[in-house]
């Protein structure tokens, strides 16, 4: 049992996988809503009129979208697979090592995505610093102030 909670390793992986699913809701629906603009972008006339870097540059985020939609979508297919199995504590471990994988191509895809746009929308250097502050933004939201209240609590919340 954990000693905190008072609850059975069942109940913990329970409780773990409803937490999981949460956090899978949130960055999946963002994922599949990025990925679905991304593909209507090749039909567009505009689309043509590229230049190869910013062709290149949408196929790049293409693929990390798809990447990141399959591997947020992936706890679901491996909870259809596992059903049944006794095995929801490794399932939940893997699913949170998906969800974390999805969440960095998910950010990968937004950036370039931020990136291809900016250097559609406006002259192309701004493009860059502005992607930049885009991408340190999101190490400080979901790397640096995680690590920070992580590192408070080892200091003297215990």
């Amino acid at each position: 049992m954990a000693a905190d909670r008072k609850e059975t390793e069942a109940e913990r992986a329970d409780r773990r996988w409803n937490e999981t699913l949460q956090e899978v809701r949130v960055a999946q629906t963002g994922a599949q809503i990025l990925f679905g603009f991304l593909l209507s972008v090749a039909f567009m006339p505009a689309f043509h009129e590229l230049a190869a870097f910013d062709r290149t540059l949408y196929v790049v985020t293409v693929t990390l979208g798809a990447l990141a939609t399959g591997t947020l979508i992936a706890p679901v297919a491996y909870h259809r697979m596992l059903a049944g199995q006794h095995l929801k504590p490794q399932l939940v471990d893997a699913a949170g090592h998906l969800v974390s994988v999805g969440i960095v191509l998910l950010a990968l895809t937004v950036t370039s995505a931020v990136l291809l746009l900016l250097r559609v929308a406006t002259t192309h250097w701004i493009a860059w610093p502005l992607t930049g502050f885009v991408t340190g933004w999101f190490v400080i939201c979901w790397l640096l102030l995680p690590f920070l209240l992580l590192r408070r609590r080892g200091k003297g919340d215990r």
